[in-house]
């Protein structure tokens, strides 16, 4: 088990969260950490989220610490370099030597902290005992937080649910994970059961708060600025980690951000800005990836091409766009509709309907 000084190591100061690590201490001045999203935030996607939010925490995709041992996902950790800001490595396995050699493989890359997903409810990863699974064997789970954190010098962190069902013991888990070494966790407030169903019981996460000496983390129905401070009064939490909000919503953390620091809030952007930044994300996935870029554009096209008169068409042309160049055509033709559509210089308001 970790020493009790490893244990109290993490604190919220003056500035922000300090975690020690295991001789690379880490400052968090965000309080708002971007989750990691499998399939949405790749780097690009994350350069995006840096305009608004330059300081905040942000992650890699989940890295498969098996995969990585047999030179798969590489890429996700050999880019570290080319972050901007600080960027954590979310790691998942159920194998404490395998997660070991990976994060010490994600520190030599530049890894600002290494995370251990313990929440993750997707059944192929729970069922092999990651993610989620990790919440049935708390032994094997606490073994993986020990191994972890003495293989490296950075911060180790755990990212969790309430519990596997309905009745679990959240307090009992998340102060196990504490003892193993966790320097901060952060709780997502539904069990493994519930999936994204349902409300995010910030109450219990409240409950857990108070039990624990680390930082904690609320994570959970934060979709909004004004959200992320009613969880935050709610629960008691350190910080609040935003996720499926952010899917076509890059500005979401640095609104949230600004909101907790008591700062003036970006405004959100218009259709014509949006419709800009689903062109140039378009355009660098393409730049990056080749055509294929394309098909991982579509959904965040998706996502941004709403609000606006003809919005569902489009996002129904895009998804059907043969080529990188005709769905660059499309969104520049809808670009050019909204000026020309518009007889104050400004998109018209339109109904729910319509987007």
């Amino acid at each position: 088990m970790a020493q009790a000084s490893q244990q109290a190591s993490s604190a919220t100061g003056p500035r922000g969260l300090q975690l020690l690590g295991n001789g690379t201490a880490r400052e968090l001045g965000c309080r708002v950490l971007q989750s990691p999203l499998a399939g949405v935030s790749d780097r690009i996607f994350r350069q995006l989220v840096r305009r608004w939010a330059p300081e905040a925490l942000l992650f890699t995709e989940m890295v498969n610490a098996t995969s990585l041992e047999l030179g798969h996902g590489t890429q996700k950790v050999d880019e570290l370099a080319l972050e901007a800001g600080p960027i954590g490595v979310q790691l998942f396995d159920h194998r404490p030597a395998a997660m070991a050699d990976a994060a010490r493989r994600a520190e030599a890359a530049g890894a600002y902290l290494i995370d251990i997903n313990m929440g993750c409810p997707v059944k192929k990863i729970a069922k092999k005992g990651g993610g989620s699974g990790l919440i049935k064997d708390p032994d094997l789970a606490a073994r993986i937080v020990e191994t972890v954190a003495a293989a490296v010098q950075v911060p180790v962190t755990v990212k969790t649910r309430l519990g596997w069902c309905d009745g679990s013991d959240a307090i009992s888990w998340c102060r196990r994970l504490e003892a193993a070494g966790a320097q901060l966790l952060t709780l997502h407030g539904r069990t493994r059961e519930q999936g994204f169903k349902g409300r995010a019981d910030w109450d219990a996460i409240a409950a857990v708060k108070r039990t624990l000496r680390i930082p904690l983390v609320a994570n959970g129905d934060i979709n909004t600025p004004a959200d992320a401070l009613a969880c935050l009064e709610t629960t008691g939490a350190d910080g609040v980690m935003v996720g499926r909000g952010t899917m076509g919503a890059p500005w979401l953390v640095g609104q949230i951000a600004a909101a907790l620091a008591g700062e003036p809030v970006a405004p959100t952007p218009g259709p014509a800005e949006r419709l800009a930044l689903a062109a140039e994300q378009l355009q660098a996935l393409v730049a990056a990836k080749g055509d294929h870029g394309l098909l991982i554009a579509r959904k965040h096209m998706g996502w941004l091409c709403t609000g606006f008169t003809g919005a569902p068409q489009l996002r129904h042309n895009l998804m059907r766009a043969p080529t990188p160049a005709d769905a660059l055509a499309l969104l520049e033709e809808a670009s050019a509709g909204l000026v020309q559509g518009s007889t104050d210089g400004q998109p018209r308001r339109i109904s729910s309907s319509e987007k």
